[in-house]
């Protein structure tokens, strides 16, 4: 609780109380307070001290008004817990060897007997699903036809690529619509373009910890893996990273600087300019994973390095996977200067996207109503990490760190350094509750005593009690 200067007053002493009670859960981040004739009654004082607390709770950055609605309990994303800290780490290039751990976690995210904190998955209640179906119902039989019995483009449907561009103005310099390629999800348009970049054996940098699957890719393509360490508030040591690609032949760097999973931070501007401009004057190119760019808890949406790219070395890769529908599978990149090579391992691998898919998605974003839809939905995510994060302080033991994410949808937590954070994730699947363990965001066997939660899922009483769970679990290893 921040301590008040003005605790003699009435109105200090309700707001300290107030405020309180918002730490211990009683009242959640979205949630509207009581209102002023509410608590009047309720504490017999009167409405303007009521009214009073409520000033001094919105300085603290507590609760916020809305327009002819009364005050809510404003999002704490930070000043919750310390963030975790970096990791100090020689950067040295690795072998990828994944376990079959990734496989089971992607089990349990499709189990609906398990509580779902492990995969980073959107909610379906979250999603325009309604709208999407209304989509598919009008297309009329004869264009159903169309579009069920022939090949769609190799790189992708008109329709969706024009819809793509326009939402891409600002994010890119070049011509979108020639350069882009519609693919299958993120994760393809993230394999075909390492693949593009380089051959096997050869060296790609990430950051530390990095996206398991990455990680996955990089062995499938039998390359190397080069981890730098990355801070998680601002991203990748730029420092470290230049003396690595000084002293290794580096084919490309595979990152996520907007809402990084699993740290969640956004890089500065002023960082992504100079990372840009560094890997530039090394023509060493960059795969930039956007996949949670819309997903921000700012007022605007942020840069990316393709916005910033004059050399064509940034290959832009997102999808429509965590904002519209994962089931639908549709993804593309902006892939630079190796477009015609991406588009080369798109028609030797699957030809093509499937048509209704991308017809259904472009027909969706003509409506006009994606950016409404993606407001609802930054404020569920942002209120559902927030409460996660003060369940996490109210039952953790002391000692925990958790991140403050700036986007996304997860939070990566540091638990002391004597807990296993696989035999966490192995103790809370016997109890039907589905984490992710931080040893294989890493090819180095760091992050053992980590943990990601994932915050997809709306908040209840069933997710508090996930956590309680959890905080057993943990209290029970130290």
């Amino acid at each position: 609780m921040a301590p008040s200067s003005v605790s003699g007053f009435r109105y200090a002493r309700l707001a300290d109380d107030l405020e309180s009670r918002i730490r211990d859960g009683v009242y959640r981040s979205g949630e509207k307070m009581p209102s002023l004739r509410k608590l009047r009654h309720q504490t017999g004082l009167s409405i303007t001290t009521v009214y009073q607390a409520y000033i001094e709770l919105e300085k603290r950055g507590v609760v916020e008004p809305r327009q002819k609605s009364g005050y809510y309990v404003k999002p704490q994303l930070s000043r919750i817990l310390p963030p975790p800290e970096a990791q100090k780490l020689r950067p040295v290039p690795k072998k990828v060897t994944m376990d079959t751990l990734a496989y089971s976690i992607v089990a349990d995210m499709g189990n609906p007997d398990f509580l779902p904190m492990g995969g980073t998955v959107v909610m379906p209640e979250l999603l325009p699903f309604k709208q999407l179906v209304r989509c598919i119902r009008s297309e009329s039989m004869e264009a159903m036809k169309r579009s069920l019995m022939r090949y769609e483009k190799p790189y992708g449907n008109d329709e969706l690529k024009r819809q793509i561009a326009k939402r891409m103005v600002g994010q890119a310099r070049q011509d979108v619509l020639d350069e882009m390629v519609v693919t299958t999800g993120c994760i393809e348009a993230v394999s075909l373009c390492l693949q593009a970049v380089g051959a096997a054996g050869d060296t790609v940098v990430v950051e530390s910890p990095t996206y398991p699957w990455f990680l996955q890719i990089i062995e499938d393509q039998n390359k190397f893996a080069l981890e730098i360490p990355t801070d998680p508030q601002t991203g990748i040591d730029l420092a470290q990273l230049e003396r690595a690609v000084q002293k290794n032949t580096v084919a490309a760097c595979l990152l996520v600087p907007n809402f990084h999973n699993p740290l969640g931070y956004e890089m500065p501007v002023e960082k992504k300019k100079a990372l840009v401009e560094m890997m530039g004057r090394k023509h060493i190119p960059i795969i930039e994973d956007n996949i949670h760019g819309e997903l921000y808890f700012g007022n605007a949406r942020p840069t990316t390095l393709k916005s910033m790219d004059r050399r064509g070395l940034v290959l832009h890769c997102a999808s429509f996977s965590k904002t519209l529908s994962p089931g639908l599978r549709v993804g593309w990149t902006l892939p630079g200067r190796f477009a015609d090579r991406v588009k080369r391992l798109k028609m030797n691998s699957t030809v093509a996207s499937p048509t209704l898919n991308q017809q259904v998605v472009a027909r969706f974003l003509k409506t006009g109503g994606f950016e409404r839809h993606l407001r609802r939905l930054r404020t569920a995510l942002k209120n559902q990490i927030s409460n996660t994060a003060l369940a996490i302080a109210r039952h953790f033991p002391d000692g925990t760190r958790i991140t403050a994410p700036q986007g996304g949808l997860s939070l990566w937590v540091e638990l002391d350094k004597g807990v296993d954070g696989l035999k966490v994730f192995q103790e809370a699947r016997k109890r039907r509750i589905s984490i992710f363990p931080g040893i294989i965001c890493s090819t180095t066997g760091r992050y053992r005593n980590y943990i990601r939660i994932s915050c997809g899922y709306p908040w209840s009483e069933k997710m508090e009690t996930g956590i309680v769970t959890l905080a057993t679990i943990v209290k029970q290893m130290i």
